[in-house]
């Protein structure tokens, strides 16, 4: 299985040339390198660091993980069109967002829109969820280390605060505070800042 998988890597790498020449010129490179380190701490359980590490984990997450491809394109921004052709992005996994902080994961991203108005640093979003308008204006901001769970809908002008999760299928609708846990239709507090409770948002 191994030799199966270096032989599927090997030829990948070959379409992936000009990916990974973009990558190492791309003036995002920074961001993507912490995208790689993320990713290769959930997937693999190890960091990632320095340049031969981060093309091997490239082409690696670029072959397997189909959602990685998308969040790819979007940071080498209309390059990323083009370098699609080559290989193809996951379909339904929808990103939006101009401004996505470094170390997003996106886990199983079938049927999945993301249109905040700002993603912060190390989030977690998971399958069949919208982040989205209520109208033509009024959009999410999502801070850091959120974990969106699947079904999830984050809808509106509101703010996810820091360290925060929505559960599966949770709907929200106002805003939710650091260190927070929420679930349901409507979504309400289950555990805030390390504590059980049953609070309305």
């Amino acid at each position: 299985m191994k030799i199966i998988v270096s032989v599927v890597l090997l030829l990948s790498s070959i379409r992936l040339l000009p990916h990974i020449l973009v990558m190492v010129v791309c003036s995002r490179r920074s961001i993507i390198e912490k995208d790689l380190d993320r990713w290769g701490r959930i997937l693999h359980d190890r960091p990632v660091s320095g340049l031969r590490q981060c093309v091997t984990l490239f082409v690696r997450l670029m072959t397997f993980h189909p959602e990685f491809r998308n969040l790819f394109y979007h940071r080498v921004g209309i390059g990323g069109k083009v370098l699609a052709l080559l290989c193809r992005e996951m379909p339904a996994l929808y990103i939006y967002t101009k401004e996505v902080g470094p170390g997003l994961f996106i886990q199983h991203g079938f049927s999945t829109v993301i249109a905040a108005a700002k993603i912060g640093e190390n989030c977690w979003i998971n399958q069949q969820v919208t982040i989205g308008f209520s109208n033509p204006t009024d959009r999410p901001t999502i801070g850091n280390n959120v974990q969106i769970s699947a079904g999830a809908k984050v809808i509106g002008k509101v703010r996810i605060g820091d360290n925060s999760k929505v559960g599966a299928n949770a709907v929200v609708v106002k805003d939710v505070p650091a260190d927070t846990t929420v679930v349901g239709v409507p979504a309400y507090i289950i555990r805030q800042n390390g504590k059980k409770v049953r609070l309305p948002l």
